[in-house]
Formats: C-alpha cells, sequence, structure tokens
C-alpha cells in the first residue's frame, strides 16, 4: 500500500478507513522491559506464525481522535484515561501494560508527526488514533506471552454516522461477552463476538445491535461498539451498570456534562421490560460521539422514541463536542493541547 498524501485526501467526504500515514509509533517489550519506543515510517509488522497473539488472543486496543481547533491548533480529549483503560485491559489478559504517561506521549509525537492529516475545522473529521498491543512469543501450549509489541497508527476519519440522525437497533439474542469475562477490558475478541449478531442486524434494516446482560438476559449492557443511555420522562440521564460492559470515556464525560446540566444522572440495572420508561435514546462512543436510537425492537415488539434528535440529547452533544474541538470552555480539564 503506498503511503497517502494530503493532496489524496477529500476532508468533507473521508468516511471511516484506513489511510497509510507517514508516521507510527513502535515500542517492543523484551528481556523484562520496554525497549523506549520510536516513531517509524514502516507500516507493516512483521511475527512468527505461532505468535501468541494469533492463536490464544492476547491483544488489547484503544481508539482517540485529535481535533483541529478553529485557530488551527489541534486538542485531544482526555488520553490519560485511553491509556488507564488499556492498561486495565492489559492486566486483565495478563499482558504487560504500557506506562500511561508514556502511552499520552507517544500519542503526541505520532499526531505531531502526521499534523498535517488533521482534518481542518469544520470540515466533519477528526484523526483517528488507533493504540494497539499484541503478544508476539511464539507460543504452542494456552499461557501468558513474555514479549509483546505495542504501535499506534493514525488516520484521517469522518463521521462514524453522519449527523444526529435517529436510527432503529435491534435488541440481539447473542451475547456480546461472557458474565465475569474479559467485556471490561478493550479486546479483539469481543469485537469479533459481535459481528456475526450486528451483520444480522443490518441485514434485518438495522442500524446496528444492542446486546443484553449475558447471565439472565434480562438488563441492558450495551451496543456492538458503544454504550447506552435514555432520557426518562422526567428527565434523567441513566446509562447501564453492568461487571460486563466497556468502561466508556464518553460515558464518563457525558454523566458529568449530565450532573451539570441537572439531569441527575445515575448507572443502574435498566430491565429491557422497562426500557418504555425512556423518551430518549441513544449510543455514546469515541467514534460516533452520540448516535440517537429511533426505536428497539425486542422479541417482536417495536418501541419508538422518535424520529427527531430529542432536545437533551442535542444539548449533550453540543456542550460535548464543543468541548473536543475548543468551541467551549473547557471547564473540567479535559482537553490536552498539541504544541505544534
Amino acid at each position: 500500500m503506498s503511503k497517502t498524501k494530503v493532496s489524496d485526501l477529500d476532508w468533507n467526504n473521508l468516511g471511516f478507513q484506513y489511510h497509510d500515514l507517514p508516521y507510527r509509533w513502535t515500542d517492543e517489550f523484551k528481556d523484562g522491559k520496554w525497549q523506549g519506543g520510536h516513531l517509524t515510517q514502516d507500516s507493516n509488522m512483521v511475527f512468527n506464525e505461532a505468535a501468541e497473539e494469533l492463536h490464544y488472543g492476547q491483544e488489547v486496543f484503544e481508539g482517540l481522535k485529535a481535533y483541529r481547533r478553529k485557530d488551527g491548533g489541534i486538542n485531544l480529549f482526555r488520553p490519560d484515561q485511553n491509556a488507564k483503560r488499556m492498561y486495565d485491559s492489559a492486566k486483565r489478559l495478563m499482558m504487560q501494560p504500557y506506562p500511561e504517561d508514556k502511552f499520552v506521549e507517544a500519542i503526541k509525537e505520532v499526531v505531531k508527526a502526521n499534523q498535517e492529516f488533521v482534518p481542518p475545522y469544520g470540515s466533519g473529521g477528526t484523526l483517528y488514533i488507533r493504540p494497539f498491543m499484541i503478544g508476539t512469543q511464539p507460543l504452542v501450549g494456552v499461557q501468558r506471552s513474555e514479549s509483546y509489541v505495542f504501535r499506534i497508527y493514525a488516520t484521517p476519519v469522518g463521521a462514524y454516522v453522519k449527523g444526529l440522525n435517529p436510527m432503529p437497533y435491534k435488541v440481539s439474542e447473542y451475547d456480546r461477552a461472557a458474565y465475569a469475562g474479559t467485556g471490561q477490558a478493550k479486546t479483539a475478541g469481543n469485537y469479533a463476538g459481535s459481528l456475526l449478531p450486528s451483520l444480522k442486524a443490518k441485514k434485518e434494516g438495522f442500524a446496528d445491535c444492542l446486546f443484553l446482560d449475558p447471565r439472565e438476559h434480562k438488563y441492558i449492557d450495551e451496543f456492538s461498539g458503544a454504550n447506552f443511555y435514555g432520557i426518562t420522562k422526567d428527565g434523567q440521564f441513566q446509562t447501564p451498570k453492568s461487571p460486563s460492559i466497556l468502561p466508556s470515556i464518553t460515558k464518563r464525560s457525558l454523566l458529568q456534562i449530565a450532573a451539570d446540566q441537572g439531569l441527575n444522572p445515575i448507572e443502574t440495572q435498566i430491565p429491557i421490560a422497562e426500557v418504555d420508561r425512556f423518551v430518549e435514546v441513544g449510543a455514546m462512543g469515541t467514534a460516533a460521539v452520540i448516535s440517537p436510537v429511533s426505536s428497539l425492537t425486542y422479541e417482536g415488539k417495536t418501541i419508538t422514541f422518535g424520529d427527531e434528535v430529542g432536545p437533551v440529547t442535542q444539548k449533550l452533544y453540543d456542550t460535548l463536542f464543543n468541548i473536543q474541538v475548543g468551541d467551549a470552555e473547557d471547564i473540567y480539564g479535559w482537553t490536552v493541547q498539541i504544541d505544534l
């Protein structure tokens, strides 16, 4: 694959896909320590056919964005939280965690090195950043790797879901993750398991699917790639509390914003049988920020929430997005400016 040039890109029609940019970060854990890391122009990786990750799945990853501000500068949004979540994911999979401070510094280096690929302010695009780590030791028996590669690549992307357009979703008959399993870790296997139910939902005309708790199948967990929230008839922000869902940085941020907007937010078990308590429903995550849900179909019954974006959802989205791109004062200290 040839390297992407800025002249190859249509900023207003980027889509959500990979572009081979000039620089990425790479580091290796061997002989009991991380080697220090550096930028590289090589987008290919070489590892043994018996590498642990290929057979026993020691892999974790993250996703975050760099935003172009109106003044031409660049913001990151809470990269320290991505560093912590990746650290926790690595510990769950018995991998050697990447130092959190080094993680953030490496993110900054990758963005600075590829700064011309951060889409212009107002284009709707961002620079999507993907840190990941894999176990590389050649192993035949099931055991943890003693060597790892940590990398970060970046790619300019458009909106994952264009505009705040409410879409229909269905409740899946599959489980996303096992009870007491790896649901709280951001690891490839969780997403591989969601591919079939997601494809089935889309073939049936839905935007995607919503998963229930894997133990009783009574309570809402999360969507394939985003957390769930609902606004009750009396204006409360509710989001599921479950041991099998991924801790979302977007959710954590919206919980704080919702509190400041008087929405009395709570994390609680939400029975799927009581989903009609909500007048607004949405999916929240890094890629989409917020994707409104127009309806949920479960066991042949459809609950509708409207084809227009609700006022609470709109306000939450505007507040969060304006902080991310620097259009609103960041009273929380969430944004990190890149020194160009």
